[in-house]
């Protein structure tokens, strides 16, 4: 399944707008404005880069259902990253590894900044 159907699953509410980052970083946007995707990029500049020992760093793992893998959640409640199961080694899976790598993934999306998917769900009330 690809990241985007994976999202389309897992963002239960048909209200919610959302842009997904290359590196799959998704930004939920609770208030969305005109331009969804600078509204996505605004917020990834701010709150997408990690500092180490600060709050940036933190994270925290949902494992999916049905075996699509894990969100890692970070300091900002609407940022969130997937880690898919073909990512990790099944030897290697536990909280920390896939939470290093959905935090290093989100980190890589800062910087880099490529949308490759807005899912405008504006007209949906």
């Amino acid at each position: 399944m690809s990241p985007i159907e994976v999202w389309r699953q897992i963002i239960t509410d048909a209200r919610k707008s959302w842009v997904l980052f290359e590196n799959g970083t998704c930004v939920i946007l609770m208030q969305p404005g005109d331009d969804l995707a600078a509204q996505a990029v605004a917020l990834m500049k701010e709150w997408g880069p990690v500092h180490p020992g600060s709050s940036s760093g933190d994270f925290g793992v949902i494992e999916l259902p049905d075996g699509l893998g894990w969100v890692v959640t970070d300091h900002h409640d609407d940022i969130l990253t997937l880690v898919g199961p073909d990512e990790v080694s099944s030897g290697d899976v536990n909280d920390l590894v896939v939470g290093l790598l959905g935090r290093s993934k989100r980190d890589q999306d800062s910087e880099e900044l490529r949308i490759v998917h807005v899912e405008d769900r504006r007209s949906v009330r």
